[in-house]
């Protein structure tokens, strides 16, 4: 546990205390606007087709234009995109507020979703490369690393418990367009005070000192179909969740349970550090996705409340290191020069897949019940086993990428520990 907390100090004297409050910040709007956009639009519209295909828009534009913002950060440096994306962001979803309460056409309110989605800034995986970026910049080792990775990966964890949260709360005592507003409000002041950080210059004169892009991997793909495949578990999870919760006559416990798998796997994300290194990223893989498909099995069969709390809580403690050792496999694999492009689609990859699964899974459920749903996400899990056991060349960095590391991290830094496995 010392070493662990010694872990988290290091990685905190390397950010700054500033910079993960404002990342967090930041990133908690992303969490806020697919429900807020859907519970906005329905209550506008009194259509929750309507609503559905403005949050769907969101969804894809998120999913497709977050790997490009990716790219551009990798090229031009953070600050630039990040400080763009974020301004314009916020005044697409004050648009998509204004428009829904004027009772725009659906189409309006299709653009404006996913001209939001589409600008969404993407401080959470950008955040992610910035902090494992100064982690090599001060030669760190690669249990500081990690303890990076664990670090954002729970920041990301907590701020989708309370996003949604705050969205539910708004829209009971007040009306959607208040956490809408609110998001918009903190996109532009913590997203560009993200853009704005001292640290954005560093990531940017270390991405001048690396190379050109380099190829990436076959393996890299793989893991991104993975995280699809961990977003599709969300979806259908959130399907089964608000079934059974609606069939056991307590709808208003579905975002308490939804928080209590949240936090379970935040907690989880933070132990990660104290995983022994002798387990590589390749073993970590394959024991994380192992605890996917059997934590996930008793949710087919629960039927109670206190049944499901006790499932969701218990695959909470899987969710958050798969998320953590594909990131770090991620890290490991990609060219520095493409850092923030590979973690984009990471987040994407669980944005698109979580939509996607959602649709499927929520239709599922209305017709065949929450066992339906909870189905999907068992096989979801078990399509990320087959992968991880499945994917080969996890043995390290590419060749050519690793001079690339060696500059940008500076002379006698210590190596990055083995991850073949």
């Amino acid at each position: 546990m010392a070493g662990s907390l010694g872990t988290y100090r290091t990685v905190l004297a390397l950010t700054g205390p500033a910079l993960p409050l404002i990342s967090f910040l930041g990133r908690l709007p992303t969490a806020m606007c697919q429900l807020g956009s859907v519970l906005l639009v329905a209550e506008t519209s009194g259509s929750l087709a309507t609503a559905g295909l403005a949050g769907g828009a969101l969804a894809a534009g998120q999913t497709l234009a977050g790997p490009l913002l990716g790219r551009a950060a990798d090229r031009y440096g953070q600050r630039p995109v990040v400080l763009m994306a974020a301004l314009t962001n916020a005044v697409a979803v004050t648009a998509l507020v204004l428009a829904a309460l004027a009772h725009l056409a659906t189409g309006w309110l299709a653009l404006l979703g996913a001209l939001a989605g589409a600008s969404v800034p993407q401080v959470g995986p950008l955040a992610r490369s910035r902090t494992v970026a100064l982690a090599h910049r001060a030669g760190a080792d690669a249990r500081t690393v990690a303890g990076a990775l664990s670090f954002e990966g729970t920041l990301d964890e907590v701020s989708f418990v309370l996003g949604p949260a705050f969205v539910g709360l708004a829209a009971t005592l007040a009306h959607p367009a208040v956490a809408l507003l609110t998001a918009a409000a903190l996109l532009a002041v913590c997203g560009t005070a993200f853009a704005l950080h001292p640290t954005a210059r560093q990531v940017s004169a270390r991405r001048r000192a690396v190379a050109a892009r380099g190829r990436l991997p076959g393996a890299v793909y793989a893991l991104r179909a993975t995280m699809v495949l961990q977003g599709a578990m969300f979806g259908a999870s959130q399907a089964g969740i608000t079934a059974l919760t609606a069939q056991l006559g307590r709808p208003s416990q579905t975002g308490l349970v939804y928080a209590a798998m949240g936090v379970m796997s935040a907690a989880a994300g933070l132990a990660m550090v104290a995983v022994p290194e002798r387990l590589t990223l390749p073993v970590r893989w394959r024991i994380a996705t192992a605890g996917l498909v059997v934590l996930s099995v008793p949710l087919v069969l629960v039927d109670t409340l206190i049944g499901l709390y006790a499932a969701v809580v218990v695959l909470g403690v899987a969710y958050a290191p798969h998320l953590i050792t594909v990131f770090g496999l991620t890290e490991r694999l990609v060219p520095a020069g493409r850092l923030a492009e590979s973690m984009a689609f990471l987040t994407s990859g669980i944005v698109g897949g979580q939509a996607l699964a959602l649709a499927l899974s929520g239709r599922l459920a209305q017709d065949h019940g929450a066992a339906a749903a909870f189905a999907v996400m068992a096989g979801a899990g078990a399509l990320c086993a087959v992968c991880s056991w499945a994917v080969r060349g996890l043995g390290g960095r590419r060749p050519e990428t690793a001079p690339r590391v060696a500059v940008a991290r500076g002379a006698g830094a210590p190596p990055a520990a083995p991850v073949d496995g």
